[in-house]
């Protein structure tokens, strides 16, 4: 390695570069594998449509299929549909990449917590697809819902590096909530002007609505995803949350 390229490491790396390719070892490592676990999980169609169906029964239950009123709001507006489809392609590996590189870079000492509280959530979100595999809302065309990517053209679930690494019933529990919500919290708390911490609290609510409104998430699965980040956060964080200053 060059003096130069030491250099650079020196000045603008926390812990240079053995440290950097260590932590994309991890990070890519863990993505390449979470996504075949992933994909072969559970294939089982009947098993997902059931449990799909389940969900929609108890939201019909409770009240009404609420997703199908924000994604005729997002369908009012082509602007509005283009920003929940980017949003819903974009929030996972694109805004949480860049995030975490942030963080890593510019405020090093919220790093491991910041890193570790993703990749435990996603493992818990990863039993939940071996367990509970289910069909997302935009496979129940017949309670009303559009496959929204479709409609918008481009990218979409049908595309073949999506049907290479994705579990089509990876719905339960989302991990676009989950992820979302850990994003937006962490940068809230780290960032430090007014405005932006304001921002990324906003985050997880418009990723919430964008995963309802292209139908590929029900309110189910974002308070199941919701909840996944909470049990990880009181792992992640259990001795700050637990630990008590001794007194004099």
């Amino acid at each position: 390695m060059s003096a130069a390229v030491v250099g650079i490491g020196r000045r603008y790396l926390p812990r240079g570069w053995s440290d950097l390719g260590r932590q994309l070892v991890i990070w890519f490592g863990f993505f390449f594998v979470y996504q075949i676990v992933r994909g072969v999980a559970d294939r089982d169609p009947t098993r997902a449509f059931e449990n799909g169906l389940w969900v929609v029964a108890l939201e019909e239950h409770v009240g009404r299929l609420f997703e199908l009123s924000l994604q005729h709001l997002a369908e009012s507006s082509r602007f509005l549909l283009l920003a929940v489809s980017w949003t819903y392609w974009l929030a996972e590996f694109p805004v949480l990449g860049l995030a975490l590189l942030w963080v890593y870079l510019r405020r090093h000492e919220h790093f491991h917590r910041f890193r570790n509280w993703i990749l435990l959530a996603n493992v818990l979100g990863l039993l939940g697809y071996v367990l509970l595999p289910t069909a997302p809302p935009r496979m129940f065309a017949n309670f009303g819902f559009d496959d929204v990517l479709q409609l918008v053209g481009g990218m979409n679930h049908g595309s073949g590096l999506v049907q290479l690494a994705a579990n089509p019933y990876a719905a339960m529990p989302s991990l676009h909530a989950a992820d979302a919500f850990i994003v937006g919290v962490s940068l809230a708390f780290i960032c430090r002007r007014w405005w932006s911490k304001a921002l990324w609290l906003l985050w997880p609510a418009w990723v919430w609505f964008s995963v309802m409104a292209t139908a590929n998430h029900f309110w189910l699965d974002c308070v199941a995803g919701l909840a996944v980040a909470l049990i990880a956060a009181a792992i992640v964080h259990r001795r700050r949350l637990f630990h008590r200053p001794a007194t004099a």
